[in-house]
């Protein structure tokens, strides 16, 4: 499994640590104890994953020429219609 500390991970590591915990869940070798810690640990790393995702969202405009030659951003929305 990846580090340890979820807040010391980049989006792309937590990823990786989701998707091991959720393989080690799947296989259904673990002890009932430990299964409740790596879910515990996994629904931690998908809180930090949708911060990160919403952080980015956030970052992300969209830049528009206006036909004076100007450039302003505007927010990005979403495919949803959901503005970020």
């Amino acid at each position: 499994m990846a580090k340890d500390n979820i807040k010391n991970q980049n989006f792309e590591e937590a990823i990786e640590s989701l998707e091991d915990i959720v393989a080690r869940l799947e296989s259904g070798n673990l002890p009932l104890d430990e299964s409740i810690k790596q879910f515990e640990r996994a629904m931690k790393l998908i809180g930090y994953c949708e911060q990160k995702i919403t952080s980015a969202k956030q970052r992300v405009k969209i830049l528009t020429e206006a036909a004076d030659g100007t450039v302003t951003d505007a927010p990005f929305i979403a495919e949803d219609g959901d503005e970020t």
